[in-house]
């Protein structure tokens, strides 16, 4: 049975230039998906909408490289912070995931309070009925 998949981006990581690690990372079906090793491989995946928030570091040699880090926050308890580790055009690709994090959220009509309640951060600590964001200081 064969399975219609979009890949929207894939890349692994870099050293200097050159992409021969055996960190690789795809955008496809609406998930991140990071696969880790060799003999002994290891594969998580993130629903994009689950992405709370984007951050990319880039040091002096990044830039000499043309290459970035990416930190993904997430709501996802197994994996609460993903980092996509020096890949070509991180700018670029930081967009790209914005973007689509954007549109995988509006197609499922989630907004941002509907993220934080269902990943548990939105609970009533008080006991008062209401969800007080307060509540996390």
């Amino acid at each position: 049975m064969s399975r219609k998949t979009d890949c929207l981006w894939k890349d692994r990581r870099h050293i200097l230039w050159f992409p021969i690690t055996f960190d690789k990372y795809r955008v496809e079906n609406g998930r991140l998906y990071c696969q880790h090793g060799l003999f002994s491989q290891r594969e998580h995946e993130c629903l994009l909408y689950r992405i709370l928030d984007i951050s990319l570091t880039r040091t002096l040699g990044n830039r000499i490289c043309g290459t970035g880090t990416i930190t993904l926050q997430t709501t996802d308890s197994s994996d609460p912070v993903l980092v996509l580790k020096n890949i070509k055009d991180s700018r670029a690709v930081k967009d790209l995931l914005s973007d689509l994090i954007e549109k995988e959220r509006v197609s499922k009509g989630i907004a941002g309070r509907e993220i934080m309640v269902n990943s548990g951060m939105g609970e009533d600590f008080d006991g008062d009925g209401e969800i007080d964001f307060d509540d996390y200081r």
